[in-house]
């Protein structure tokens, strides 16, 4: 006697595979109860076991109606129950997320990063002005710590002010007499997630406390 094996990949897809093969198949028995009533009483007692099966949908708001949407949609929004909601709309649920658009222009300077390049062009559409050359300022001095930590131990502001014009595609002038502030002598800049040289250890505590233990005896 040859033994027919049936597999789920053989089966028709689960559209909500949480709630497994058996919900979808009470459900497809559930739509041939010719009853209305005895349906309606069906459909609540599968919701019952769709609660259970996944409990952590409590957590969420209203989710009672959640359930009965569930269930429409494993119904193949096909089912007609007297259910304390309405059915939802299908192409509401089945409707695409709208793309977000992202910004594919390649970054021109990737140790200052788009973001830079977002606030120049900001800058760059600004009137000359007292206002300008103190934001020009600020983005220079955060520029030069930004350029500090990928690339050298030190910088010319004139290679920052370059910087600022070149990735300005020549719209900023950055004026004359223009200066940032002195550097620390004992600054230290590190990669995002690197601990500076020289702080290893620092922040660290003991899981108890060290105590001095005096010898006891007779003198």
């Amino acid at each position: 006697m040859e033994v027919i094996l049936d597999y789920n990949t053989q089966r028709e897809p689960l559209k909500l595979p949480e709630y497994g093969r058996l919900v979808y198949d009470m459900v497809q028995k559930l739509k041939e109860i010719d009853s209305r009533e005895k349906r309606t009483q069906q459909a609540r007692a599968i919701v019952k076991v769709m609660e259970l099966l996944n409990p952590q949908v409590r957590s969420q708001d209203n989710f009672d109606r959640k359930l009965w949407d569930h269930l429409f949609i494993i119904a193949d929004y096909d089912l007609d129950v007297d259910a304390p909601y309405p059915m939802p709309v299908q192409a509401e649920i089945e409707a695409r997320p709208i793309p977000i658009p992202i910004n594919k222009k390649p970054v021109k300077a990737t140790h200052y990063g788009r973001n830079i390049e977002s606030i120049i062009d900001l800058i760059a559409g600004l009137e000359e002005g007292p206002d300008k050359t103190a934001l020009l300022r600020n983005l220079a001095i955060y520029m030069r710590q930004q350029y500090l930590i990928w690339n050298k131990d030190s910088v010319a502001d004139e290679t920052i002010f370059a910087d600022i014009e070149k990735l300005s595609d020549g719209r900023i002038k950055v004026p004359e007499g223009i200066e940032l502030s002195k550097i620390s002598a004992d600054a230290n800049f590190a990669r995002p997630g690197v601990q500076p040289k020289g702080q290893a250890g620092k922040g660290k505590f003991r899981r108890f406390p060290k105590k001095n233990f005096h010898k006891s005896g007779n003198k």
